[in-house]
């Protein structure tokens, strides 16, 4: 059932709404940083959360949570674990499309995600962050007075993806004609189904044969699971629930819909995942159901 709450012209910034899911998955990316047997590399993570301001968050990604419930120590872990592989599949995603000579990077939906930042990136690489007009200037200017800049050229977007982000991206210098390795991570559930469908659509039109896409679908936790971190955040002042924020409704398989639009692609379960980095012991875990992995070839 779609939350009520959703509009097809709402907004936010990195404390609210949508965005402060982008700050949550920061929290976790910088936890999961810290972990001595790290998969990842995210030095950026933890002094964005803080730049945000949300206590709550700033206090996760600091790994306060050693005096908690177990059942919260439980749920936050559970996500930094989903952060870790999650992040680390995107990052390997992309390092083998460069590799492979792809010079041209376009991540939808951006978020808090600092790979443009991070990363290693390939002399000529080009690369266009997409999000909110808030989003997008909090993040910049966040990096830029911590002195962090990419060793990519980086064109940072301010649209709403509902709207018509394929001429915004052209005016800001992207070649159609290029090949391109697009980024689709934590978006897609945010996005009506018919709107996933033309955000597609738009991307196979600006793709050209050799280009490739990593895209992701998820499930959040059920309002129970979550239950003793929610009561703990709202008791901070943080009430977001991502579970109210996505459409639950019936949606085209990323797959078929992409084998149908002149890619072929495979899917990796979440459960793959996490066997393939030693976290077994979360594979049946509720918190991770109907998780699922895309990477795809323009054909």
């Amino acid at each position: 059932m779609t939350v009520e709450h959703r509009t097809d012209t709402d907004t936010w910034d990195p404390g609210t709404g949508v965005g402060a899911t982008a700050t949550l998955v920061a929290a976790a990316r910088a936890v999961a940083a810290a972990s001595p047997d790290a998969l990842i590399d995210d030095p950026l993570a933890r002094p964005l959360v803080h730049a945000v301001g949300v206590a709550e968050l700033s206090r996760w990604a600091d790994g306060d949570v050693d005096d908690e419930d177990p059942d919260v120590q439980w749920v936050l872990r559970g996500f930094v674990d989903l952060m870790a592989v999650r992040t680390r599949f995107f990052d390997d995603f992309l390092h083998e499309a460069t590799e492979a000579g792809i010079r041209q990077v376009v991540n939808l939906a951006s978020g808090l995600d600092a790979r443009s930042y991070r990363m290693d990136w390939p002399g000529g690489t080009r690369i266009f962050e997409l999000d909110q007009a808030s989003v997008i200037g909090f993040k910049t200017t966040t990096l830029a007075d911590l002195g962090v800049d990419s060793s990519a050229e980086l064109h940072a977007i301010a649209v709403d993806l509902r709207q018509d982000w394929p001429a915004a991206l052209r005016a800001n210098g992207f070649d159609a004609q290029a090949p391109t390795v697009w980024l689709i991570e934590g978006l897609l559930p945010f996005l009506r189904p018919d709107a996933q469908d033309r955000l597609l659509d738009a991307v196979s039109e600006l793709s050209v044969s050799g280009s490739r896409l990593g895209a992701e679908m998820f499930v959040p936790p059920s309002r129970e699971l979550m239950a003793p971190v929610t009561r703990r955040w709202q008791s901070g002042g943080f009430s977001v629930q991502p579970r109210d924020l996505v459409y639950d409704e019936d949606r085209t398989d990323v797959t078929v819909y992409l084998n149908a639009h002149g890619w072929s692609s495979s899917a990796t379960p979440m459960r793959t995942l996490l066997a393939r980095h030693g976290l077994t012991h979360r594979s049946e875990d509720p918190l991770f159901t109907g998780n699922c992995y895309y990477t795809a070839a323009r054909v």
